[in-house]
């Protein structure tokens, strides 16, 4: 389920990297510019509200047009920041639950459909009794979809953003020195490996899937933000970067394997305790079995 709910990410990141690269850069603020007499339910109930709200924010920040797409963005990650509170919570519940899951996989090791159907349902009657939902996370990438299509609608139809600039670059193209992009993909990797980090160890297939997504969700926003307008390419680095910091405050991979390893040695010294005590009972129903001969 985790390396469906990544392959769900990739592809509505391909989504977007199709959809917006093959967007007109012609059709502008010039020709298609938005304001609040605009019709239409996306235009006006979608990109205006992006568009008025970051014009609000540049001017708290003293009219400058990058500083409002920061100042969004973050406004944005602190809206479906109890979503995320939600999915980094499973995700952390799934890790301890670990030593479990393993005793389940190790009772069905049988590969055939049966077998496997009884691994799935133990599995999700352990998720339900500990509250957790391995889809968690879904619910955030699929909200964020819209913003990314009204955000770059926003800014091709804001003449101040398309125009606008801030330190290297025009907000409304691509970064020519293509650090955004970089920096973008840098800041991917990181948030990507984070989350990995926090979630429980994959084997076999699903290993491989998932470390491939490692790298293709970062080779995705290299190649987008090498052609899209540097505005986009600025929301996805400091959304990352707000990523980084929260998966670090909420969901640390770090403390989580520390407790992982601790539940994990508890529950080994456990089973030998339990081995020890059989040890100790076998000789003495041996000695009982002995006396019961001689009788």
């Amino acid at each position: 389920m985790k390396a469906n709910k990544k392959w769900l990410l990739l592809l509505m990141v391909a989504s977007l990297v199709l959809v917006l690269s093959a967007c007109s850069p012609t059709a502008g603020a010039a020709s298609n510019p938005i304001d609040a007499n605009t019709t239409g339910f996306w235009s006006h109930y979608i990109v205006f509200p992006i568009s008025w709200l970051i014009l609000k924010l540049s001017a708290l920040a003293g009219n400058s047009y990058g500083m409002g797409i920061i100042l969004i963005t973050i406004v944005i990650r602190l809206l479906i920041l109890p979503l995320m509170v939600k999915q980094l919570r499973s995700q952390r519940n799934m890790m301890k639950l670990q030593p479990k899951i393993k005793e389940i996989q190790a009772k069905y090791k049988s590969k055939d459909r049966d077998t496997q159907m009884l691994l799935q349902q133990e599995t999700m009657a352990l998720y339900k009794e500990n509250n957790v939902n391995p889809l968690a996370g879904c619910l955030p990438l699929l909200i964020q979809m819209p913003v990314l299509f009204g955000l770059y609608a926003a800014i091709r139809r804001t003449e101040v953003l398309e125009t606008g600039t801030f330190l290297w670059f025009n907000l409304g193209q691509a970064d020519h020195m293509h650090i955004l992009p970089i920096l973008a993909a840098i800041t991917t990797f990181l948030s990507t490996k984070l989350s990995m980090m926090s979630q429980p160890k994959q084997e076999g297939m699903m290993a491989s899937q998932m470390s491939m997504m490692l790298y293709v969700m970062p080779a995705f926003i290299l190649f987008a933000g090498w052609s899209l307008p540097s505005a986009l390419a600025l929301y996805w680095v400091i959304g990352n970067i707000f990523m980084v910091f929260q998966t670090l405050l909420i969901n640390n991979p770090f403390k989580i394997r520390r407790e992982m390893a601790e539940a994990q040695a508890a529950l080994d010294a456990e089973k030998r305790r339990e081995e020890q005590l059989t040890l100790k009972e076998q000789p003495s129903t041996k000695k009982k079995s002995k006396s019961k001969k001689k009788k």
